[in-house]
């Protein structure tokens, strides 16, 4: 049973900078496709990043320029980058596995990490 953590979240000032990771462990033979998505208080879960097949990257609107998805395979772990953070940003974030031909629908996803940014 493939299993993600996600760490790395935390409280920051706007306009600073954070690095969101995700580990994979369980059956992680397969290069699966990575994604992010976040949940603020009283929203729905939005999706934020991902990448499809052929490491085609996509972006929320809101974040396009802000933040960059990766993933390294050989090492069973995905990456958000997330610089210029905004108070709407406030969310908890979750890793998620996600199917190669639609970023925006999960797998399988982690138990989330805070992250909180204050003006």
């Amino acid at each position: 049973q493939v299993k993600l953590v996600e760490s790395g979240g935390g409280s920051v000032q706007a306009g600073a900078s954070l690095t969101l990771s995700c580990t994979a462990s369980g059956a992680t033979y397969i290069d699966y496709c990575w994604g992010w998505f976040r949940q603020a208080p009283g929203h729905e879960r939005e999706a934020v990043a991902g990448i499809t097949g052929g490491d085609k990257v996509n972006y929320d609107d809101s974040v396009k320029g802000r933040f960059t998805i990766s993933r390294d395979n050989a090492k069973n772990m995905g990456y958000l980058q997330m610089n210029n953070l905004r108070t709407e940003d406030t969310a908890t974030y979750y890793c998620a596995h996600v199917s190669c031909l639609n970023w925006v629908s999960p797998v399988r996803m982690g138990q989330g990490t805070q992250v909180t940014v204050s003006s």
